[in-house]
């Protein structure tokens, strides 16, 4: 059995393979330990399906390296680096995140300046040492890190991405003395063995910082497994920023690789099901109970070399995703002047929306759409959770009340501006990177998803949504689509020559042998190994850089990559290489998906009758539907709701419904959107 598993912040979902067939369930989060709503599920799946301990494998998307550092909850961490340079994350590149506040506010750094340490080491930018590393200071600086009962440290020196020698000194020094434990030393040459000190140090320090708690979680996770009946682990895998799985092992030394890695898997399942279904190019939208992220994918995933979390910089390859504060939890609240805002800020879990019942006073996204008629109080999880929406409808009176208009009109309000800040996530992926959202295909999932997709899309012109056939837990499905992914680099900062191309393919060589052998300690075998090389690559004097593939012309690759990019290319311009890099992806295992003939028919046999929903201003009566009953070549008119147990979708008037051979719901316009010339 093949289990995906994803913690959110309101829901845990939890998508089951066996025997080609695909199970479900969702259940509400617990935020105090993540772990018990897992195991829960995973005991409800054991209860359900009868597997066995041997053919269970677990693939898991964890947020708990995130929150430990937005909640600033890591190991007690501390830095060394080379004299002169303690106040390195102090300092970083001195960028203001407020161009124009007088007072900027800047997040404080991850390690305080009086547990950053600095030593007598030097190189110069070729690896020779121009400073050896002073032994004396060293131990000096070790004791005090143990009286100060430091759990890790982070160790950055620097040009060490060139020569190793004086990072791996200090972990041999620490272990010959028996101070700290190999796990909890720290080397950027191997988190990031690439240039640029502020990012690399930086980096460095997040793993440090989040390493020990990562590990303690992953150590009573599996002891959880383990004792839980019937779900014992034979693998137990955990999803990375970039959309590839890996080990739990590698993970307790890889924690920051799962930093940004939460709403990875919901693209990867999305992107997977939108090309089955024929669509190449689709943006995906995620809105879950508290976030919603968004995606672009012009035929093939995008990654991206860099970001930052909480303000700190990091550098790790990842999936191209915009996240905004909007989600189904998202609090609505009127500001000193009387303006409506919806999030960022959500209900959570606990105690969640008004409607769940379980103490909620805050009127949220949830909410507003229970009151306009398009959540319903028999239909929500299956049946399975009661809603209770009178509780709501009074707060939902006292909001309209101080905004002068009736409880409709704010319900109405609350949803119309959730999906605008959509709308702007949506055109930040898409049209400030170039691309015209009309030639993509809206991907919905989460919770909520569904629910807000055809006004969302409508608003950009978009000619139809994509709704799978389990939205609200497709990024559970999406951690069973997921390869286990290895990245390696090596910093190059050489002009293109034969000579430099010449030794990269020696270095390949090396690289290659040793990606091999690390997927097959993740259990990969050799015919399902992936390599592709890639470099990074600049023109000459230009700060940053784009990574292409590591092709016979390097030069004229990237001629080609910059025009794509920018709109113009220099050939007369020197290419430099900045670094050598290889992705190696492992094949694993995958639920199949088959297509099913699509027979024309109406929906009648899914129909289960009308309810009043507010739609444009106004109340229809809309037609509800079980989406469990609806078969391949089914179609049906807006205004619609669609039940499962997993997300409600609803189809506004003018807007028409059809069944796939995958049994996706493709949602577009009665009225055919004008085409461009």
């Amino acid at each position: 059995m093949l289990v995906g598993v994803d913690i959110g912040g309101t829901f845990t979902d939890i998508c089951a393979s066996l025997d080609g067939q695909l199970q479900v369930h969702k259940l509400l989060s617990t935020p105090h330990d993540p772990a018990q709503a897992m195991l829960a599920g995973l005991r409800t799946f054991a209860a359900r399906l009868g597997a066995s301990d041997a053919d269970t494998s677990v693939a898991h998307g964890s947020t708990v390296a995130t929150n430990t550092i937005l909640e600033r909850k890591g190991a007690r961490t501390a830095l060394l680096t080379t004299q002169g340079f303690r106040d390195m994350l102090l300092i970083g590149r001195q960028h203001r995140p407020d161009l124009y506040a007088l007072q900027p506010q800047l997040p404080p750094p991850l390690i305080p300046r009086r547990r950053c340490y600095e030593v007598p080491e030097r190189l110069d930018h070729t690896g020779a040492v121009l400073t050896p590393l002073d032994l004396e200071a060293l131990d000096s600086v070790l004791d005090d890190v143990v009286a100060q009962g430091i759990e890790s440290l982070a160790v950055c020196f620097l040009y060490s991405y060139v020569n190793p020698a004086h990072e791996q000194a200090v972990r041999e020094r620490a272990l010959a003395r028996g101070l700290l434990r190999a796990e909890q030393i720290v080397l950027s040459c191997e988190v990031l063995p690439e240039f640029r000190e502020v990012e690399r140090a930086s980096t460095t320090a997040l793993e440090a910082y989040v390493r020990p708690v990562m590990g303690r979680y992953l150590h009573n996770l599996e002891q959880g497994l383990d004792a839980t009946t019937g779900t014992g682990a034979r693998t137990l895998r955990i999803m990375k920023s970039d959309g590839g799985v890996m080990s739990a092992r590698r993970a307790r030394l890889q924690a920051i690789h799962t930093a940004l890695s939460g709403p990875a898997a919901g693209a990867i399942g999305a992107f997977h099901l939108a090309q089955l279904a024929g669509y190449s190019h689709a943006i995906t939208i995620d809105m879950g109970g508290t976030s919603t992220d968004v995606a672009l994918c012009p035929g093939h995933l995008v990654r991206r070399a860099e970001s930052e979390i909480d303000g700190l910089p990091l550098r790790t390859r990842l999936l191209d995703i915009e996240t905004i504060g909007a989600g189904g939890g998202s609090i609505a609240r009127l500001d000193a002047g009387g303006g409506l805002h919806v999030g960022p800020e959500s209900a959570g879990a606990d105690p969640g929306p008004i409607v769940y019942g379980q103490g909620g006073k805050q009127i949220t996204v949830t909410d507003a759409n229970t009151l306009l008629g398009r959540l319903d109080a028999g239909h929500f999880l299956g049946g399975a959770m009661a809603l209770y929406p009178g509780s709501a409808q009074e707060a939902m009176d006292q909001l309209a009340g101080q905004m002068r208009l009736s409880a409709e009109q704010a319900a109405l309000g609350i949803v119309r501006l959730t999906n605008t800040n959509c709308d702007r996530a949506l055109r930040q992926v898409s049209v400030a990177r170039g691309y015209d959202p009309r030639d993509f295909t809206l991907v919905a999932f989460g919770g909520a998803g569904p629910l807000h997709a055809c006004e969302i899309a409508a608003g950009l012109d978009m000619p139809r949504v994509l709704v799978p056939r389990y939205p609200g837990v497709l990024c559970a499905l999406g951690l069973l689509m997921a390869d286990v992914a290895i990245e390696s680099s090596r910093a190059v900062l050489a002009l293109v020559s034969p000579e430099v191309t010449a030794s990269l393919r020696q270095a390949l060589v090396e690289m290659e042998a040793q990606a091999r052998a690390d997927l097959a300690q993740e259990g990969i075998a050799e015919q399902d190994t992936v390599l592709t090389p890639l470099v990074d690559a600049r023109y000459q004097g230009q700060s940053y850089e784009l990574t292409i593939p590591f092709g016979e012309d390097v030069s004229e690759g990237f001629h080609a990559a910059h025009a794509r990019a920018y709109g113009h290319a220099m050939p007369d311009r020197a290419v430099e290489i900045v670094n050598l890099r290889l992705h190696a992806i492992g094949k694993v295992a995958k639920p199949r998906i088959e297509r099913e003939t699509e027979k024309a028919s109406d929906a009648r046999a899914a129909h289960l009758g009308q309810k009043p929903v507010l739609c444009d201003g106004q109340t229809r009566q809309a037609d509800l539907y079980e989406r469990a009953k609806l078969r391949p070549g089914a179609c049906f008119e807006g205004p619609a709701l669609v039940f499962q147990m997993d997300s409600t979708t609803y189809l506004p008037p003018n807007w028409h419904a059809q069944v796939d051979g995958y049994h996706n719901l493709i949602l577009a316009p009665s009225r055919p959107i004008q085409q461009r010339t």
